[in-house]
């Protein structure tokens, strides 16, 4: 380090080597090609197949007399996939099954809301990844960004349009300055993101549980914030029988905000610059320091819409478990996209729809409740192994050259 510049606290070889490790992980996830993610989502599918079957009673009892009449039980697995996988689609795309097409398209349409606190979220995380930052704390950044929205649109009065974009404008205010409490204490102190990020989880965790006690914000025994005003929910883009509102559209206006960001900005090449190679965006006079800062200000604020799109959307009341496993499903989701806007939406669509399929699934079929969980697991292990999908499909390993390319884009 040249004479007269000074290093954050913590900053040393040992930590800056392992800093070096962890974006070389990142960067070996997110370089991954398409072909290898599609892989990843076939070879889920398939070890999911292979769970339907052992939970299926009709299996377990033809596997008994598997040697006599092998048949029956072949003929039970395949009923068993075949039943999951459609009552999957029924629930999440198309339910060719219903008696008007308003229910048969309704499906799609609770796809698309499931899978707006995703994009939102899975937006930021991917911006924070390319940057070279392991943002874990989006769950923490979603609620914070609820118990705005939920605020604003309980206890302030006014009017109808102004209060829907009072209450978005705070929760995205307050998520990306929770989000910049870690991207502060890293420029300042060179505190490890991962550590902050979780811990800021489980402090907004706990001042939600707070503030749920107190008689301004959950003035009722139990402890849930009262329902928005009518007038600062998203409005519903197909009438009264569909669930779909606007948050949907204002976050498809994120993908592309975020892909002219990374791709068209100056301040998204410096993002871009940081993650590929900090020392070399520091020696071209990219500050560093005030780039960590405005890339987890950026993820937080994106955060703080997914939670706003819950409560302003289908939910309406702060509980504690508002945010669900939003923020930590939002990190299958930036891997699963690559960090790129566009593979980001379309990762949050495919866990949308099995959010949207699995009643109708559990209903139809006899597959457990965890299915999906450990569909969503296994996605995430095949999408963090790359050499393990390369190996199970027998994929070309990568030229050198081609992985230093892709590399130096991320």
């Amino acid at each position: 380090m040249s004479e007269g510049r000074t290093e954050p606290a913590g900053a040393g070889p040992d930590r800056g080597e392992q800093g070096s490790e962890m974006r070389g992980v990142l960067r070996e996830i997110l370089s991954a090609s398409w072909v290898t993610v599609l892989l990843a989502i076939v070879a889920a599918l398939v070890v999911s197949a292979v769970l339907v079957m052992y939970a299926d009673p009709d299996v377990r009892g033809s596997a008994v007399y598997f040697f006599d009449r092998p048949g029956d039980t072949f003929s039970a697995a395949w009923g068993a996939i075949v039943d999951t996988y459609t009552a999957l689609f029924r629930g999440a795309v198309f339910d060719y099954r219903a008696d008007s097409v308003s229910r048969a398209l309704r499906p799609v349409t609770e796809t698309f809301v499931a899978a707006t606190p995703l994009i939102f979220a899975g937006l930021g995380l991917g911006i924070a990844f390319r940057a070279g930052m392991f943002n874990i704390g989006a769950q923490g950044q979603v609620l914070a960004g609820a118990a705005a929205a939920a605020y604003v649109g309980f206890a302030l009065p006014m009017p109808p349009v102004v209060h829907l974009v009072a209450a978005v404008l705070a929760a995205a205010v307050i998520g990306g300055l929770w989000a910049g409490i870690a991207g502060f204490l890293k420029a300042r102190t060179g505190a490890n993101e991962v550590i902050t990020t979780i811990m800021l989880n489980w402090i907004s965790l706990w001042l939600v549980r707070y503030l749920l006690d107190q008689e301004y914000f959950a003035p009722g025994p139990n402890p849930i914030a009262p329902p928005v005003s009518s007038n600062s929910v998203f409005p519903l883009l197909l009438g009264s029988g569909f669930n779909l509102h606007l948050g949907f559209l204002l976050a498809l206006a994120a993908v592309a905000a975020a892909w002219w960001l990374m791709e068209r900005s100056t301040i998204g090449f410096k993002f871009r610059a940081v993650g590929a190679n900090m020392d070399a965006a520091r020696t071209a006079g990219i500050n560093v320091n005030l780039t960590f800062v405005m890339v987890m200000v950026s993820a937080g604020l994106l955060a703080g819409l997914a939670g706003a799109s819950q409560i302003l959307g289908p939910t309406r009341t702060l509980r504690e478990t508002t945010a669900g496993n939003i923020g930590f499903d939002a990190i299958t989701v930036a891997l699963l996209g690559r960090s790129r806007p566009v593979g980001v939406l379309l990762a949050s669509l495919l866990f949308g729809a099995m959010r949207a399929g699995l009643p109708l699934m559990q209903v139809n079929s006899h597959t457990p409740v965890d299915l999906i969980l450990i569909l969503q697991a296994t996605i995430v292990l095949m999408i963090a192994a790359p050499p393990l999908v390369r190996s199970m499909f027998r994929l070309p390993q990568p030229h050198g050259e081609n992985r230093r390319r892709e590399g130096a884009l991320v």
